[in-house]
């Protein structure tokens, strides 16, 4: 696949700056490096995104990540791999990409879960994250960036 256009963040670099320092804010929120990845991921493969899903699994597997635990994030709910809270990170990553899924977005379980795991800084992180996630799946998908390539 080629891409369509370069990133629109290369093109409009004022944009870059500004998106990297959420990214450092939401590392900033006290959740561990490693649910951030698979949260990433989950949300890169409910997007579709072969780009950030391609740069989501090399990067997890830099923090350490295993591939017994990457394969399975796209069915973490029947996988034994994940803790409880990397299971509520992972139903919270679900639901706020699926907006538009139900009327009830978010419901208060997925919610109620992830907040019995993650203090409100930690939850500030992850909401944090899951935006970056999808704003980078929505710059990415449109434009075809493919996967493996460098921005």
């Amino acid at each position: 696949m080629q891409a369509r256009m370069q990133n629109p963040a290369q093109i409009i670099p004022e944009a870059m700056p500004a998106v990297l320092s959420v990214v450092k804010a939401a590392h900033r929120g006290g959740v561990p490096e490693t649910t951030l990845q698979l949260v990433h991921l989950r949300a890169s493969q409910i997007n579709g995104c072969s780009y950030c899903v391609d740069g989501g699994v090399r990067g997890a597997k830099q923090k350490g990540e295993t591939d017994e635990r990457l394969h399975a994030v796209a069915a973490w709910r029947d996988a034994p791999y994940f803790t409880d809270a990397e299971r509520a990170a992972l139903a919270l990553a679900e639901a706020v990409t699926r907006l538009a899924d139900r009327t009830d977005a978010v419901p208060d379980e997925v919610w109620d879960e992830a907040a019995a795991h993650y203090d409100e800084k930690q939850l500030s992180g992850l909401l944090l994250w899951i935006g970056l996630t999808n704003l980078f799946n929505r710059l990415n998908v449109p434009t075809k960036q493919p996967a493996g390539a460098a921005w």
